[in-house]
């Protein structure tokens, strides 16, 4: 027992002197504990409400309230039914209540009417979850109305837009392709540079007439032939075997496509620069782009129900805009100006980890 509290003691100080090892064993734990609290939310909160009121009455008015006012809603724009299309496609709005008409002549008569609600069915999860609370809503405001009659007064008249029968399948699979081509992309690359440095190869470099810019581009290009003819196996895969349809531009889905892979390729290189040898990298790698991904990106999570310090972190994320991108091109068949945002988000990450590895590699070599 001497002995094993003696070789304890030892163990304790290599681990207070070792500041690294300390921070993983200690920090590590909370910041998942963080990030998995905070992130993994399945409550919808925040859902961004339009409202086209054709019944400008008292009753209208009520209903209009008794959605903002149950916490589940933020009303975002008044609209008319020519705005419907443009707001959807750009995800302005995941809702639109359509007040008909004669709500209010309806209510004091106690006649049946219904009241229709549009929902953006690209995200099958959250749409079944909505649909849910407007129902409840719209059934305790007709309780209200008339609550000695039997049948309720205000019914609704639901429509799903992209997405009718709310298979899940059309939410999960755009999301599960940029989830597999940003780990196999980010990993390609963040082993590419390291190899080099392992083998010894690395001042074979240095020496040859080729500056970081040159060497940077000549890494990426092959990683990017060969993930870009991956994603498009996956993309026709996903539409033969799952049934993902295709209602835009092909031209605009490659032109995401490669944005995104050239962004994940240089985190790769930027991560190779930094590790020393292939496990880390591989680990960093990892780490970058399986938990952003999967977490931080909408795939799985909606991010308005997110805290707003989350929030901020997920601009920072290239799989978000990627994936509104996709869906917006595949399920929507959204034109450019729905989602050209997300496109010089895209291209913008991929200027800045591009000339960041590049930088790092030139102060490498100096």
């Amino acid at each position: 027992m001497r002995k094993a509290l003696a070789v304890a003691r030892k163990e304790f100080r290599q681990i207070v002197r070792d500041t690294r090892t300390l921070t993983i064993l200690l920090v590590v734990p909370v910041f998942f504990l963080l990030l998995y609290g905070y992130a993994l939310n399945f409550d919808i909160r925040h859902v961004r409400l339009a409202i086209d009121d054709r019944d400008h009455t008292v009753a209208s008015r009520s209903l209009v309230a008794a959605f903002v006012n149950s916490g589940y809603f933020d009303l975002v724009a008044s609209i008319t039914d020519a705005d419907t299309n443009r707001l959807m496609d750009r995800n302005d709005v995941r809702a639109i209540l359509v007040i008909p008409s004669g709500l209010g002549r309806a209510v004091r008569t106690a006649h049946p009417v219904a009241v229709q609600v549009l929902l953006n069915g690209d995200n099958a999860n959250t749409a079944t979850t909505v649909m849910g609370y407007a129902l409840t809503i719209i059934r305790s405001e007709s309780v209200r109305y008339a609550p000695a009659r039997a049948a309720p007064v205000v019914t609704v008249e639901p429509r799903i837009w992209y997405n009718p029968q709310l298979r899940s399948t059309l939410f999960l699979v755009p999301g599960l392709i940029a989830y597999i081509t940003m780990i196999t992309a980010v990993v390609s690359t963040a082993l590419s540079i390291v190899r080099e440095k392992e083998r010894g190869t690395m001042e074979q470099v240095r020496m040859a007439p080729v500056d970081t810019a040159a060497f940077v581009v000549g890494k990426t290009v092959p990683y990017f032939v060969i993930s870009f003819v991956s994603a498009s196996v996956i993309i026709v895969a996903s539409m033969l075997l799952f049934g993902m349809p295709m209602r835009g531009s092909w031209g605009l889905l490659m032109l995401a496509v490669s944005l995104f892979l050239v962004g994940a390729l240089g985190l790769g290189l930027l991560i190779s620069s930094a590790a020393e040898t292939q496990q880390v990298a591989f680990q960093l790698a990892m780490l970058a782009s399986f938990l952003p991904t999967f977490i931080l990106s909408g795939f799985i999570f909606p991010i308005s129900s997110m805290p707003r310090f989350l929030q901020v972190i997920t601009y920072a994320i290239p799989a978000r805009y990627f994936l509104t991108a996709l869906r917006a091109i595949v399920l929507k068949g959204a034109r450019l100006d729905a989602f050209w945002m997300e496109l010089v988000a895209l291209a913008v990450f991929a200027t800045v980890v591009l000339t960041l590895a590049a930088v790092r590699l030139r102060r490498q070599w100096t």
